[in-house]
Formats: C-alpha cells, structure tokens, sequence
C-alpha cells in the first residue's frame, strides 16, 4: 500500500478507462485502485473496438485517463492510441501504457504515437499492484499538463 501521503482524496472525478483483455490483469487494477483509494469508476473495454465504441459516444474528456494494454485480441493498444491520437488532441485524453513488453522498441513507438506514459507490468504481483497504485495517484491528482509524464517508480523520472 502506498505511504499516507500519497493516499489521499482523488481531485478527478472521472472514470476510468481501462482497455485490458485478461479477467486477471483487469482484477489486478481494481485491487490496486482500491489500495490507492481510488473511488472513481474504472470502465472497461476489453478490446480496442470496445474503446473505440466507448469514445466514440463521449468526449474524450469524459475520461481522466486511458490505462492502455499493447496486446489487446484484433487491433493492438499501439493501433489503438494512434486512432485516438488522430481523433483527440493530447491534452484530451492522457493515454498511459501497461503493458508486459519490455521492448525498448515498444516503448519508443508508444511515446512516438503520443502516449503520455509508459509502464512495463511486473510478473512479481506486489511491484505490479504498487506501480498501478502510482499511476491512479498521480493521473488522478494532476494539476499540470495532462501530458507530464507519471514518475517512474523505480527511478522517479518521467516516462
């Protein structure tokens, strides 16, 4: 769980979008929303025609963020993000990457197609459940540019 200072009450409102394939990673982010104190609701889309439908009957303001998985079942999370950075401006719809690729490639071409950040899942379920925790923190308590970067967990950089 993390440190008290950073479980505090969310300033974003917004649901969540989470396109995610597997019953288990999905189970994962509702278990670290939940330590993260997080109350907004986390909408699923299973693969990226349910993202692209969901978008395409909101605003993409209408979400805080997007928690993006690459290996989504048809059109893959890096097709997905550059339809939806063709469709939505950057500042719309802060899109962060989860995803088991530990490609250096993968990662270059996510923040090449505007991803907002980028995150490598741990196979070690507690580091996995605390870097999602880091993300619910910081995207919903934003109070700069929708496109800075969440700090990496591991090195406090950007990513």
């Amino acid at each position: 769980m993390l440190p008290d200072a950073l479980a505090v009450t969310h300033t974003d409102p917004r649901p969540v979008l989470v396109v995610e394939d597997s019953d288990d990673d999905f189970d994962t982010v509702m278990h670290a929303a939940t330590l993260a104190n997080v109350h907004n609701h986390l909408i699923r889309a299973a693969d990226a025609d349910v993202a692209q439908s969901l978008l395409a009957c909101t605003s993409a303001n209408a979400f805080a963020f997007m928690l993006l998985d690459y290996n989504l079942p048809g059109l893959d999370g890096l097709a997905l993000l550059d339809q939806v950075r063709r469709d939505y401006s950057p500042v719309d719809l802060p899109v962060v990457v989860f995803t088991t690729s530990v490609n250096p490639r993968d990662r270059d071409d996510f923040l090449a197609a505007g991803a907002s950040a980028f995150h490598i899942k741990s196979v070690q379920h507690a580091d996995c459940l605390h870097t999602l925790e880091s993300i619910f923190v910081h995207w919903l308590n934003r109070t700069a540019s929708p496109n800075d970067a969440a700090p990496s967990p591991r090195t406090g950089r950007s990513t």
